[in-house]
């Protein structure tokens, strides 16, 4: 059974930074790409970033492009997500998702197999 488990989250000041990671037990992770999502408060599903299964590929969505940096781990089954200047509308939980294809993730998250159960990051003074 494959599970992916996110840790890193938490409680940041504006301008800080946190790196989220998610583990993926169960299946070898350099067989798929990956992708972060985030939903807000009151907010639906949004796209954040994805990754090729060798992580040469990546895409971004515009609001965190240059703040956020999305990479991978294949030898630890482990997938991150770096983020920088971090500001209260970064406030979300934010899930890691596992795609069906080597290739880069969709901006869809209907298109991806598995996900986490999400880890919070609240950006507050």
């Amino acid at each position: 059974q494959v599970q992916l488990v996110e840790s890193g989250g938490g409680l940041v000041q504006p301008g800080g930074s946190l790196r989220l990671a998610c583990v993926v037990v169960g299946e070898y992770l350099s067989s798929f790409g990956m992708g972060w999502f985030r939903q807000g408060p009151g907010k639906e599903r949004e796209f954040v970033a994805t990754i090729d299964w060798s992580g040469d590929s990546t895409d971004y969505a515009d609001s965190v492009k240059g703040r956020f940096t999305i990479s991978r781990d294949n030898g630890q089954n482990t997938l991150y997500l770096q983020m920088h200047s971090l500001n209260p509308e970064d406030t979300a939980v934010y899930y890691c998702a596992r795609t069906k294809s080597p290739g880069l993730g969709s901006r869809w998250h209907w298109q991806y197999q598995y996900w986490g159960q999400g880890t919070q990051v609240t950006v507050s003074s």
